[in-house]
């Protein structure tokens, strides 16, 4: 493909609720612009953009593809995006690096959640937006009635520009209203019909809304139209094109993309409606100084570690001294690759405004600048979401713990939304994601991708032990075996400590224990804090004062009076009322405020305290205080309670006695655990 100027541009991501046949445009444009010889279905697992197996075998979107194609002497950088909820951090990075989307809608199920979602990020950026309402052709599918859905949810810039020619299996074709021509589309060719009669009403009355949202996007057209003079489809088309680049008129279009049905329409309506980058800037973007965002990193078999960018400013040639500016460290560049789905050729230069790949950079990551030395400039990176469910994850075989490690590593470069944390308290290695299909796939992957075999399940909560009650207790250690003995003798006052972890005091008189064998009092009794004595969880809030004790002149040393001190803590806590304790989490969930007595209700039930609310937007911001351990699966419950509309973040607040019943399962299930 050859360079193309930035003006001649247009940076697309194409997006959907799942299912709505995103990845089936995205082949019927590829086949339309010449680039595949044949439509590729999803059911086959042929399309161009999901071809990784895991996609392959569950017929869904996983990672965002890019498809690089060219139109009327423009080349249109198309991006195929996910549409489950649990990849949304996939369309976050797309979004970041594309000027406008393209929203597909199935013409059965209408607006979906994600069309929401997805639709909301667009919309703080005000973001150009053109709809596809995509199979037509499908049993109780209806363009009119899905077009009055979407004026419904996103209000009156939505303006179809489309009549549907027939409907379900009888949908051949659609009228262009605002060129006044028809087209009938059979055996994959388009042909100009003569307009069916029985349209002329209904084309008449889009005419006139469309001649509204042109004269919104331009005040000289607005005092034409308001004198009531007739707008030419010329002007309509230029007022449109800025209404559209202004983020207030949407076009909505009619197709199938499986039947072939109004792709090139749709193709000529991104050449004609969205900007390029140039259009989106007052700067001379090819001048600046050169600077490229990376939104996406994937490891390919063959060619190593493949890093995506898009070119915001400025050129990069393959001669330049490549400068990662985050890291503030050169990378080696060999080629820059243009990229569609798996197949990749060769690129001398990448201008501003256009998006490909790099292979091989050995230390820069997703959401990282490139620039040239000397010239550093950082942009602004990608707001990916923080990962909500948790698994404990461990080899099936003994011995590939380094075989995980390294397949993890690999995919956390791939997956900014995935996060790996070792917990020493309960010795597991924690991987946290999206929700429950996002953590199956990931350990499918590190099975057909690095050969390892991995088990899931839900982590164990961290229980602390404390004491409830003040004691003064003895340790006594004596031990005489001929030769020298050892001989320690403490008295410790143990008592609760509610607002830090340990505290060691010391108050003898007389020098009952000599000053030199106190540090040993407080390692023998921090050793011991490592167990408690109800279910052998780590022991909090205590403090500990030596208050008395007994030493010999030959037979004392540190270990003795360590081992003492052990044991007078021990016995302390057996003796000061000792209770289990659990982390509590500080949460904050955002939800559409439909949902809120159901949210609430659910926080009952899973022992939380609502702590407040307050509106956000159109969405209500509840904080509560959770115990850990009903939240390890909070992310799979509040999808199914919100249908997916809700999110919600959490963070360590403190620890709390657990009631008295559940005490009681925890301990006796760590006790088999132990005897296992």
């Amino acid at each position: 493909m050859k360079t193309f100027a930035t003006n001649k541009i247009k940076n697309v991501g194409i997006v959907a609720h799942g299912g709505a046949g995103k990845t089936s445009l995205t082949e019927a444009l590829l086949y339309n612009t010449g680039y595949t010889s044949r439509l590729g279905k999803v059911d086959d697992g042929t399309t161009t953009t999901d071809y990784l197996p895991e996609e392959i075998k569950r017929k869904v979107t996983i990672t965002s593809t890019l498809a690089p194609i060219e139109w009327k002497e423009h080349k249109l950088n198309l991006i195929d995006t996910p549409g489950y909820a649990d990849f949304i951090g996939e369309v976050k990075g797309t979004l970041r690096v594309v000027d406008s989307i393209l929203m597909v809608v199935c013409g059965v199920s209408g607006v979906e959640v994600q069309t929401e979602v997805i639709w909301d990020f667009a919309q703080e950026k005000q973001m150009p937006r053109i709809i596809f309402i995509n199979k037509l052709d499908r049993e109780n599918a209806n363009f009119q009635k899905v077009v009055e859905e979407l004026k419904e949810t996103f209000g009156t810039g939505v303006v179809p520009i489309q009549i549907p020619i027939g409907a379900e299996a009888q949908f051949k074709g659609v009228v262009d209203v605002l060129r006044g021509k028809a087209y009938e589309f059979a055996n994959g060719k388009m042909t100009e019909i003569s307009i069916p009669t029985e349209l002329e009403g209904q084309i008449a009355e889009y005419r006139d809304s469309l001649m509204e949202a042109a004269a919104e996007g331009d005040d000289e057209l607005l005092m034409k139209y308001l004198e009531g003079e007739e707008l030419t489809a010329e002007e309509i088309i230029l007022g449109f094109k800025k209404g559209v680049k202004a983020g207030k008129v949407f076009p909505v279009l009619a197709g199938s993309a499986l039947n072939n049905i109004g792709i090139p329409l749709l193709l000529d309506a991104i050449v004609d409606f969205l900007p390029s980058p140039a259009e989106l800037s007052d700067k001379d973007l090819e001048k600046e100084t050169p600077a490229a965002l990376i939104f996406k990193t994937l490891s390919d078999p063959y060619v190593g570690k493949l890093s995506f960018f898009r070119v915001f400013t400025g050129k990069f040639t393959t001669n330049d001294s490549i400068y990662n500016a985050n890291l503030g460290k050169e990378e080696k560049i060999n080629n820059f690759l243009l990229v569609r789905g798996k197949n990749q050729e060769t690129l001398n230069e990448v201008v501003a405004g256009d998006i490909a790949a790099v292979a091989k950079l050995q230390e820069t990551l997703t959401g990282h600048t490139l620039c040239l030395k000397g010239k550093q400039v950082v942009l602004e990176g990608i707001d990916f979401p923080e990962p909500t469910l948790a698994v404990a994850i461990s080899p099936k075989s003994r011995g590939d713990e380094d075989k995980v490690g390294n397949a993890v590593s690999r995919l956390l470069e791939e997956d900014p939304t995935l996060r790996l944390e070792k917990n020493t308290e309960t010795k597991e290695t924690i991987l946290w994601g999206m929700g429950d299909l996002h953590l199956d796939i990931i350990v499918e992957r590190m099975k057909t991708k690095f050969g390892v075999d991995v088990e899931m399940r839900t982590p164990k909560v961290p229980y602390r032990e404390t004491i409830r009650k003040t004691v003064k207790v003895q340790g006594k250690h004596k031990k005489q075996s001929g030769g020298a003995g050892q001989y320690g003798d403490v008295w410790l006052n143990l008592e609760p400590l509610p607002d830090a972890d340990f505290e060691f005091h010391e108050q003898i008189f007389g020098g009952a224990v000599p000053k030199n064998y106190f540090p040993a009092v407080e390692k023998g009794i921090r050793e011991a804090m490592q167990e408690g004595v109800l279910a052998g969880y780590p022991v909090t809030n205590v403090k500990a004062t030596l208050v008395d004790g007994s030493y010999h002149p030959v037979d004392s040393n540190e270990i003795s009076f360590k081992i003492a001190g052990s044991l007078a803590f021990r016995k302390g806590m057996e003796q000061a009322n000792p209770v289990l304790l659990e982390p509590i989490m500080n949460v904050e969930i955002l939800v559409p405020e439909q949902f809120m007595g159901d949210i609430m209700g659910d926080l009952n039930s899973k022992r939380g305290r609502i702590m407040g609310m307050e509106p956000q937007g159109k969405m209500q911001l509840i904080k509560a205080q959770v115990p850990l351990a009903e939240m390890y699966r909070y992310a799979i419950d509040l999808k199914s309670i919100t249908q997916a509309r809700g999110s919600f973040k959490m963070q360590f607040s403190h620890y709390e006695e657990v009631p008295q019943k559940l005490a009681e399962e925890v301990i006796k299930a760590r006790k088999e655990e132990k005897t296992e």
